[in-house]
């Protein structure tokens, strides 16, 4: 992979991937198709007990209707005790084929009096079903899904995008819960997914997306990102366009799902973070992101640190998510 820009550059740098001309009226029609479906949901106790958290399974139908799962985990309240006063909440988001993760970093928060809704990904580790019927590949990965379909309502980011709203929604609906105080967390695919339900539930107080991927699709395939989170785009076009015919039409269809062109739409504070030696989510892709952020925000810069983990970055997030 060739070697990313200096950090002054990166401080300017505005991306190279296409902004689609009906970018603003494609996510308007998803958002009116999400406003139509019903915010029921069920709640399942798990196995998982806690003295300090109640911990459930949540399962919602998306849009599409897909049967999506999440951990829920809330403040325990002794039997018998009044209702306490609504407090803080966070959605959180994982990487890239995982899953929603273990029940312990969830019930740190809620000891701490945060209630945290965290998602599953539909069709990837855990079991939120993806019905999506589609044209095209489904051997490598879930970005370029639907890019075969002639409509761009098919692309398989659409509907997880609006999961994390329809994610968001819930969570602000629960009676101990804050609609005022509810951030977004989540790293690499998390991080975009971060940024997605900040910018398409603008109610979203705080969103911390670190290191996201799902950025400046133009650019993560120029870098030749063949053994990153972007390599199946040389996978697509190795099979599907090998002379790029359809190149400038492939990287508009994907700039419907490309976060640098939500991120404008951001309105609540933003904690962003990026390791500048990362190659799997390059740092110009994520800086093409957060240049256009105009909201309130801060880069939180990892100079030596790539995409792994980074200290002190979770205890950062729980302070200030404990603190809304």
């Amino acid at each position: 992979m060739d070697r990313d820009m200096p950090l002054r550059e990166l401080r300017e740098y505005e991306g190279k991937s296409p902004l689609p001309d009906d970018f603003d009226a494609y996510w308007e029609r998803a958002l009116a198709e999400l406003d139509a479906q019903p915010l029921d949901y069920e709640l399942v106790p798990a196995e998982m007990t806690s003295p300090a958290a109640e911990c459930f399974h949540l399962y919602f139908t998306g849009v599409g209707g897909a049967r999506v799962h999440a951990k829920y985990v809330r403040p325990k309240r002794p039997a018998g005790a009044e209702p306490v006063e609504a407090g803080p909440g966070v959605v959180m988001f994982h990487g890239y084929s995982c899953d929603s993760g273990d029940w312990g970093e969830k019930i740190l928060y809620a000891a701490s009096g945060v209630s945290v809704l965290a998602l599953d990904c539909r069709g990837q580790g855990g079991p939120s079903e993806d019905n999506l019927r589609t044209k095209g590949p489904t051997l490598r990965g879930h970005i370029i899904r639907g890019l075969e379909d002639d409509s761009p309502d098919s692309l398989y980011y659409r509907n997880v995008f609006l999961d994390t709203v329809q994610t968001a929604r819930i969570l602000m609906s629960m009676p101990e819960v804050d609609e005022t105080r509810v951030a977004a967390y989540g790293y690499s695919q998390g991080g975009a997914l971060t940024a997605a339900c900040a910018a398409l539930e603008p109610r979203i107080a705080l969103a911390i997306p670190v290191y996201p991927f799902l950025s400046d699709y133009r650019r993560a395939w120029e870098m030749e990102v063949v053994s990153s989170a972007y390599e199946e785009l040389s996978y697509y076009f190795r099979w599907f366009d090998p002379q790029h015919k359809r190149e400038e039409e492939t990287f508009r269809r994907l700039g419907y799902i490309d976060i640098q062109n939500l991120a404008p739409r951001i309105r609540g504070r933003v904690i962003w973070v990026t390791g500048l030696t990362d190659t799997v989510c390059p740092p110009s892709t994520q800086f093409a992101a957060y240049n256009k952020i105009t909201a309130d925000k801060e880069m939180i810069l990892l100079h030596e640190h790539g995409h792994e983990w980074l200290p002190g970055v979770g205890d950062r997030a729980l302070t200030e998510i404990c603190g809304l």
